[in-house]
């Protein structure tokens, strides 16, 4: 992966897949946060046996998302690593801004290259 170009293209894909994988993480954790509300709500009050079986099965299913979710994240970071690696090797991307949004969208997902 010496060539430029080809760099500098997977660079940005990667950057933006890690930057919305992150989001959506985000998102399904806060998700999750306020499903748990609700059911604990429904539970609390005594609320109809359907409205309690079906406030798990929501929760469950945002739960589920955040692993799968996570694993996506974990497997596209480690690419944009590697390509930020590759990239610092090159002298054409010293103080280059799409390499410095790379790094800023691995250390937001936790991640360090």
């Amino acid at each position: 992966m010496s060539d430029i170009a080809t760099i500098r293209r997977q660079l940005k894909i990667k950057t933006g897949v890690v930057k919305r994988l992150t989001k959506e993480v985000k998102v399904y954790e806060a998700e999750v946060e306020v499903l748990q509300k609700r059911l604990d709500k429904f539970i609390e009050e005594s609320a109809e046996e359907w409205d309690i079986k079906n406030g798990r099965k929501v929760l469950e299913e945002g739960m589920k998302m955040i692993p799968d979710t996570q694993n996506r994240l974990s497997n596209y970071a480690k690419e944009l690593v590697d390509i930020v690696g590759h990239a610092k090797q090159e002298p054409a991307f010293n103080g280059d801004a799409d390499l410095a949004a790379a790094e800023d969208a691995l250390k937001n997902a936790g991640f360090t290259s």
